[in-house]
């Protein structure tokens, strides 16, 4: 076998075994074992006089797909520093599966004018806990930032 025939086929198993890695890595980064939050956003609105709300959207992928998504907004000048074990006992996100394994989440506040003038004004720190149907968890304590001005 010449020279240059076995330096290629190396090459050619090299380039192919690197692929198959990639490969594997990507499938399992689509797909993971825990849940996964992403394109997490928060968007906070307010009119004089009438009232204000809070929409958070987030994209939550996992391999067994999600149960729910539960969500706390937060002002960052009250200190407070949600757990995941806190998380179990606040509001649930209206989620909609778009596949097996991924689900978006919408959660949506509503405050009257009275309520959104009492809000501290600052920036606003919104906490996610994700549950999978197979019960792994992941929590996000900075899932999303917003900031509230009067």
């Amino acid at each position: 076998m010449s020279k240059r025939l076995v330096v290629s086929s190396l090459a050619a198993v090299a380039a192919v075994a690197a692929g198959t890695v990639v490969f594997v890595s990507s499938a399992d980064a689509a797909v993971p074992d825990k849940p996964e939050i992403s394109r997490a956003t928060a968007h906070y609105t307010a009119a004089a006089g009438a009232g204000a709300s809070l929409t958070f959207t987030a994209s939550v992928t996992d391999n067994s797909g999600i149960k729910n998504l539960r969500v706390l907004a937060w002002p960052a000048s009250s200190g407070l520093a949600p757990t995941a074990a806190e998380m179990r006992d606040v509001e649930e996100a209206t989620c909609t599966a778009t596949s097996a394994t991924v689900t978006k989440c919408t959660y949506t506040v509503k405050s009257s004018a009275k309520e959104a003038a009492s809000l501290p004004e600052g920036v606003w720190h919104v906490s996610a806990l994700a549950t999978a149907k197979d019960r792994n968890t992941t929590f996000a304590p900075n899932a999303a930032a917003f900031t509230v001005n009067h």
